[in-house]
């Protein structure tokens, strides 16, 4: 690894990155042997999360494919310099800011969506004009398998580089001089990254993740709430950063929600989703175990039913449940939905910022007036009013945390700037000198320099 580390940072002072027009190339290799490839990564995915090829396309591999085809169209205007005003004192000069590439950044990648959430950053980092080090999760071997593969294919290794391994590669990593580290995983792993980065002064993106609330009030369209917010919970089991972790439904309709999320569950899934081979599975032992200890009995109203051995959990709903319940004391990260109630949407936002800043939150009204108060008085990531996590299927906005879930965003041009520093220059004429500023100074240069600088 430090190695691969000295050679990107040769490969990198060479300047062979810089130019947009090998930026570009990289880009179109890197589309080209995931198109080459489509049919390895689903059965990858297949066999690490259980997920449907339709599934991985729509949520992996067709995110990055639009991520690549965002930054091909816009990294000529991204990469250019950016004129700025310059103030008199400075007369005669022209002001810009320059894109410059942070140099050799290290892509850490978390297991729920492992293809989309390490090539996503990689696609930023290469149009941005980076080399970059991969580290996939080993709790999906498969595909962090079939992702070495790829970049081996249309990589050099000191431009982009592919780690595999556990715990011990991490660490090792994490003590390496890079310039940039950008994180998807665990809010207590991010804290260690960001400690071990702070002791470089390596600057960090961390995205993490938290308890995603869904707000339902008496005026939502209920029907089509049930439908949106059992897709975006249930979507790869539930093992999602951005699904609505719990839900807040006011009393008046709590029954008919229940009653449509039951329906619709039996909708999308069957009635019989363990037998549904189209519906994931958890991804170990270790996180089954955890996500079946959050389950309670008692407060199932729907689903519960599990396949020890083939690390699957119907789709579950939990009524009556508080916050001391264990199911609302940690992210849950599974097909478990709980449904709490509200009676004044006052205490609800008062009841969301008393927790950690979540990823997400979304909520389902047809009163645009209270989608707006919690939209404002809420501190959140981002989400999403009358639907669940499609915001962070576009490259049109940057997606990232706040507090707790995180810090820094990328998607798009949020992306580009992620792993961009912006260099402020200002480019001074010889013709002419301004003698005011020079010592020694005067009352006449005293009074100039007020006249410039107010």
């Amino acid at each position: 690894m430090q190695q691969i580390l000295q050679r990107q940072k040769e490969y990198f002072a060479s300047g062979a990155t810089l130019p947009v027009k090998n930026r570009i190339a990289a880009l179109k290799r890197l589309r080209s042997v995931i198109y080459a490839n489509e049919q390895l990564i689903y059965d990858a995915l297949k066999a690490d999360l259980g997920k449907s090829a339709t599934e991985s396309y729509m949520c992996e591999v067709g995110m990055t494919l639009s991520e690549i085809s965002h930054m091909l169209r816009h990294i000529k205007g991204y990469a250019r310099s950016k004129r700025a005003a310059t103030p008199l004192a400075q007369y005669i000069a022209k002001s810009y800011v320059k894109k410059s590439p942070y140099g050799c950044v290290l892509i850490m990648s978390p297991w729920n969506y492992p293809f989309m959430l390490t090539l996503e950053p990689l696609v930023d980092a290469l149009a941005a004009g980076n080399t970059a080090v991969i580290k996939p999760s080993a709790y999906s071997p498969a595909t962090g398998k079939v992702i070495a593969e790829l970049i081996s294919q249309a990589f050099r290794p000191e431009h982009v580089a592919v780690v595999l391994g556990g715990r011990a590669e991490n660490s090792a990593l994490l003590d390496m001089p890079f310039d940039k580290i950008f994180f998807t995983g665990s809010v207590s792993v991010g804290k260690e990254v960001m400690r071990r980065a702070a002791e470089k002064l390596i600057p960090v993106t961390l995205e993490l993740g938290g308890k995603s609330p869904c707000i339902v009030d008496e005026t939502a369209n209920i029907p089509l709430a049930a439908r949106r917010i059992v897709f975006g919970k249930y979507l790869n089991c539930g093992q999602t950063c951005v699904a609505p972790d719990y839900v807040l439904v006011h009393s008046s309709v709590k029954r008919q929600f229940i009653d449509c999320v039951k329906k619709e569950i039996v909708r999308q899934y069957g009635e019989c989703p363990l037998e549904n081979s189209a519906y994931g599975k958890i991804i170990s032992q270790k996180h089954y175990a955890r996500v079946c200890a959050l389950i309670d009995d008692k407060k199932v109203v729907f689903g519960g039913g599990r396949d020890d051995a083939a690390l699957r959990i119907e789709p579950t709903v939990m009524d009556s449940v508080t916050r001391s319940d264990a199911v609302m004391g940690e992210e849950i990260f599974g097909p478990i939905l709980p449904v709490l109630v509200f009676d004044d949407i006052n205490e609800v936002v008062a009841d969301v910022n008393a927790q950690p800043h979540p990823l997400a939150l979304y909520v389902f009204t047809g009163d645009k007036k209270r989608a707006e108060k919690v939209l404002s008085l809420c501190r959140f990531g981002g989400g999403c009013v009358n639907d669940t996590i499609i915001h962070l299927a576009t490259s049109a906005m940057g997606f990232g945390g706040v507090g707790a879930s995180g810090m820094g965003a990328y998607h798009g041009r949020a992306g580009f700037d992620c792993f961009t520093h912006d260099k402020s220059i200002v480019e001074k004429s010889t013709l002419f000198d301004m003698p005011v500023r020079y010592a020694p100074y005067s009352r006449l240069k005293a009074s100039l320099i007020k006249i410039f600088m107010r």
